[in-house]
């Protein structure tokens, strides 16, 4: 009757990413929203086998290594939706520095994560990210950070809307 995901819909083709790497891309939600220029990669092979039965794009990352997506410098963009929060921050950057590569030289990223609300939602989320941490997520990574902003609300509704997101965009530097 409503359709809740167009304002997330809009969100990501307002960003014009190009050819994307949608690392953690679960069953491809995010890829449907990339106009067919996007190539996605998560662990969980039963997420790969759906998001492929809808015609997307997708590969375990062990597919991933033997695609012909597995080239450097290869897509315009990475976005990491909803991933950060289920790791460690040493195996985000681990995670990330894994992917990197496949990214032009002053690609974007794009790291969003849940805020409060969210965040409390699922008990598989290991580290609450915050702007500051995707700050520093990217500092330590040579990112240049264009832009962080609270999606679809202002900040002050995550602590009570599951659904608000932290947006960090910004741009690589140096190679990985």
């Amino acid at each position: 009757m409503l359709d809740v995901q167009a304002p997330y819909r809009w969100h990501l083709r307002r960003l014009r990413l190009g050819s994307t790497l949608d690392v953690g891309c679960g069953i491809g939600r995010n890829l449907v929203n990339l106009d067919g220029r996007a190539v996605g990669v998560d662990h969980n092979s039963e997420s790969v086998a759906i998001a492929v039965g809808r015609g997307l794009t997708a590969f375990t990352p062990e597919e991933f290594k033997h695609s012909r997506f597995s080239s450097p410098e290869t897509f315009d963009s990475l976005l990491m939706a909803h991933v950060i929060e289920h790791l460690s921050r040493p195996d985000a950057l681990e995670l990330l520095r894994t992917y990197l590569p496949y990214v032009r030289r002053g690609g974007n990223i794009v790291l969003i994560t849940p805020q409060e609300r969210g965040f409390r939602s699922d008990p598989t989320h290991v580290e609450f990210v915050d702007f500051g941490s995707l700050e520093a997520v990217s500092d330590e990574l040579g990112f240049a950070v264009r832009r962080t902003y609270s999606f679809p609300f202002p900040r002050v509704f995550g602590k009570v809307f599951t659904y608000n997101e932290f947006v960090l965009v910004a741009t690589t530097g140096r190679r990985y």
